[in-house]
């Protein structure tokens, strides 16, 4: 069922949070499942929103040697009550994946659907801007939540320190200025790599694109500092030389009055530390023995 293979890093990161949730064996259903029953289960959405974690939900129960039957396509939209996964194999097996399954598709699909929501909110009224995610992800699972956030329609933005300059606040602190800070990358840097900038006053996104930063990051600034900043590049006849982004407290209540003075990228941690989680249930629907299985 799947067009093309899933990364190694994450077919390990599913083994170990298989791992993790099973242990040395789960206990209760050892105790009380016959080893030789055989289940088919439907995995079903709670809520409505965007769907993702599907590859990895059928991994997990591909690991534990099930077989997927039917599967709804990640960044699908689904409703109340809609089957996204349909799975059969051991009982033992299915119910031992059962929580790893579950927890990324509800990780992911909650990721995946506060990104589109803000994507709708923001290009409401700025039809270009892009939502980005940032690199506040859960340990080991910012792979699951960058990938969520693509299927919502939003921009992965950096997935690791060596993606991109970066200057943030605390290497300015350190180097003296946010000037000497570009200058120190732009000597030595590749120009392949552009050079994003973070700044704290509509002063200094100014010193950024004068110094030469390709990207100029307003970090917490209100939409009204926001748009005193974007006033002062273009006064300096700069806008149009660098992208800006917002990044800082941003959310789905006040996302639309960022997109609307006019930046070209939002920034925000929210979808990936703050996202709640979309809600679905494993239920099964048929049991057999395994002799009777082999039987037909």
């Amino acid at each position: 069922m799947r067009k093309k293979p899933i990364p190694l890093q994450a077919v390990e990161r599913v083994r170990e949070a298989l791992a993790e949730d099973v242990g040395l064996g789960d206990l209760t259903s050892e105790l009380v499942v016959p080893e030789d029953a055989w289940a088919v289960a439907e995995i079903r959405a709670g809520k409505e929103g965007v769907l993702a974690g599907v590859e990895e939900a059928c991994l997990a129960f591909e690991l534990m040697g099930c077989r997927v039957l039917e599967a709804k396509q990640d960044g699908s939209r689904v409703r109340p009550g809609d089957v996204v996964l349909r799975v059969e194999g051991a009982a033992r097996a299915l119910l031992a994946a059962e929580r790893t399954a579950l927890n990324f598709l509800m990780r992911m699909s909650g990721i995946a659907t506060a990104t589109a929501k803000m994507v709708e909110l923001a290009r409401t009224v700025n039809p270009r801007v892009r939502i980005a995610a940032t690199r506040k992800t859960a340990p080991g699972m910012r792979y699951f939540d960058k990938k969520a956030v693509a299927l919502g329609g939003g921009d992965t933005h950096r997935l690791r320190l060596d993606d991109c300059v970066l200057i943030k606040d605390n290497h300015i602190a350190i180097v003296g200025s946010v000037a000497e800070a570009v200058r120190k990358a732009r000597e030595a840097v590749s120009f392949t790599k552009k050079i994003e900038v973070e700044v704290s006053t509509p002063e200094e996104a100014l010193e950024a694109a004068r110094a030469g930063a390709d990207i100029i990051m307003l970090d917490n600034f209100s939409p009204e500092e926001a748009l005193r900043a974007l006033r002062l590049l273009e006064e300096a006849g700069l806008r149009s030389k660098v992208i800006v982004e917002v990044s800082g407290r941003i959310r789905p209540e006040n996302v639309a009055d960022y997109a609307r003075m006019g930046v070209d990228v939002i920034s925000s941690g929210y979808l990936t530390h703050s996202a709640p989680a979309l809600d679905f249930s494993m239920e099964v629907v048929n049991v057999r023995s395994m002799r009777h299985n082999a039987q037909v």
